[in-house]
C-alpha cells in the first residue's frame, strides 16, 4: 500500500512520534512523508528504499516569554506563505503524478489533508490533540481557560478544522476522558525506542527542562529547592556542562537527557505532551508549567494533575509550588507506580488494522 503521511512542522513532538509510527510502516508498505519546519530535518535522516521525505512550508507558530504572541504569528505565517506556497504547490503536483498514494496519514498537518479531500482518498488521523475536539472534558477542567486567554471554544474549533472528516482518528493520550464523536479510539502515548529501552531507576535530583527565559527567578528558586538540578534549554548553545551550586547546565544530548530523565526524583518542565507521555511511562512526577495562551498544554497539565501523576503551575514558577511538588512526590510517585503501557503494540496495531480495512474496501 501507498501511504501519504503528513507531518506538522510545529514543535518537535509530533516528528519524534511519527518517527516510531514510520519505521513501522515502512517495514510492509511504500510511504511518502510530506514535513514542514525542524521535522523535515529530523525525519529526512529516515529516507530509504520504502520511505521518501519531502519538505514543504507549513503554519508556525511564534512564542516569546512563554506564551503565544498572536500578531508577530500571523506577520511571520504572511511572510512566510509568499515563498512557501509556491513549493506546496510543486510538491501537489508532483506527489499526485509520480507517487499516487492509496491513503493519507495526517499528524495534524493541513497539507497532506487537503491532498486526500482533493483525490478522494482515505484519510486517517494520528495525533493527540484532537483530544480537545473529540472528547468530553469535565467543566472543571476548563474552568477558567479562556481567562488565561486560551480561548478553549476558538481552539477547539481551530483542531476541529485541521483534518476534518478522516474515517478514523486515532488519539495518543495517557488520560482517558469519554469519547464523544464516532470513528474516535484512544491509545497510549506512542514513545521512541530509546525511552522504550531506558530503565527507570530512583534518584534525587531534578530534570529540568525550560526554554524560556522569561522567569528570571527561576535559577534562584531551583537552588533553593537544595536539590541538585539538571537543567536544559535555560541556556542556550552550552558546549559543556556549567556547574553553579546545585544547579548543573547541560548542552542538548539525547542520551543525556535520557539518562538524566530515567534516573530522576522528578521533572519539571512545559507541558508539551511528548515529553510528559515519557515522563509518565518511566513513573516520573513531573510539574507542568503550559505555555500562557496554549490550550492543549493546560489540558495536559490539568488532566497530568486530575490522575495524580505530577501538579500543574499556569503562572511563574515559585519556591512554594515547587517547595509543593517536592512534598507530594512520594504520594505522586507511588500513583504513577500502576501505570501500565505495553510499549507501542496498542496503536501501531490499531492502525495496521484500519489500512487494512482500508485496502479490503479498495
Amino acid at each position: 500500500m501507498k501511504i501519504l503521511y503528513g507531518v506538522v512542522g510545529e514543535g518537535m513532538g509530533h516528528a519524534m512520534r511519527s518517527r516510531v509510527v514510520l519505521d513501522a510502516l515502512s517495514a510492509h508498505h511504500e510511504v511518502q512523508v510530506v514535513v514542514s519546519g525542524r521535522a523535515y530535518d529530523y525525519l529526512k535522516t529516515l529516507a530509504s528504499d520504502t520511505l521518501s521525505v519531502r519538505k514543504i512550508w507549513g503554519y508556525s507558530v511564534v512564542y516569546e516569554d512563554n506564551e503565544v504572541q498572536n500578531f508577530r504569528t500571523v506577520l511571520a505565517n504572511a511572510r512566510g506563505a509568499v515563498q512557501g506556497w509556491p513549493e506546496n504547490v510543486r510538491a501537489y503536483f508532483e506527489i499526485a503524478e509520480r507517487f499516487q498514494p492509496d491513503v493519507v496519514i495526517a499528524d495534524f498537518e493541513s497539507w497532506s489533508t487537503l491532498f486526500a479531500k482533493r483525490h478522494s482518498l482515505p484519510l486517517i488521523s494520528l495525533d493527540n490533540i484532537q483530544m480537545i475536539d473529540r472528547c468530553e472534558h469535565e467543566p472543571a477542567l476548563l474552568e477558567g481557560i479562556d481567562g488565561l486567554g486560551g480561548e478553549f471554544s476558538v481552539t477547539k474549533g481551530i483542531v476541529k478544522a485541521k483534518v476534518p472528516g478522516a474515517r478514523h482518528y486515532f488519539i495518543t493520550t495517557f488520560f482517558y476522558p469519554p469519547v464523544r464523536k464516532p470513528n474516535t479510539s484512544l491509545h497510549p502515548p506512542i514513545l521512541r525506542p530509546e525511552i522504550l529501552a531506558a530503565r527507570s531507576e530512583p534518584g534525587e535530583h531534578l530534570l529540568v527542562y525550560q526554554t524560556s527565559t522569561s522567569n528570571a527567578a527561576l535559577p534562584e528558586i531551583l537552588e533553593r529547592s537544595g536539590r541538585e538540578c539538571r537543567i536544559y534549554g535555560f541556556r542556550r548553545d552550552l558546549k559543556e556542562e556549567v556547574v553553579e551550586g546545585k544547579l548543573h547546565y547541560r548542552p542538548f544530548s539525547e542520551q543525556g537527557f535520557i539518562d538524566d530523565l530515567r534516573t530522576a526524583a522528578g521533572v519539571v518542565a512545559s507541558a508539551g505532551f511528548t515529553l510528559m507521555g515519557e515522563a509518565v511511562y518511566l513513573r516520573k512526577p513531573m510539574l507542568a508549567l503550559p505555555l500562557a495562551k496554549q490550550v492543549e498544554q493546560i489540558l495536559n497539565g490539568r488532566y497530568l494533575a486530575k490522575e495524580g501523576y505530577g501538579m500543574t503551575v499556569e503562572d511563574k514558577l515559585t519556591s512554594q509550588a515547587l517547595g509543593d511538588f517536592l512534598d507530594r512526590l512520594p504520594a505522586l510517585q507511588s500513583r504513577l507506580a500502576h501505570y501500565q503501557q505495553d510499549g507501542n503494540r496498542d496503536l501501531l496495531a490499531a492502525v495496521e488494522g484500519e489500512l487494512a480495512a482500508v485496502a479490503s474496501r479498495a
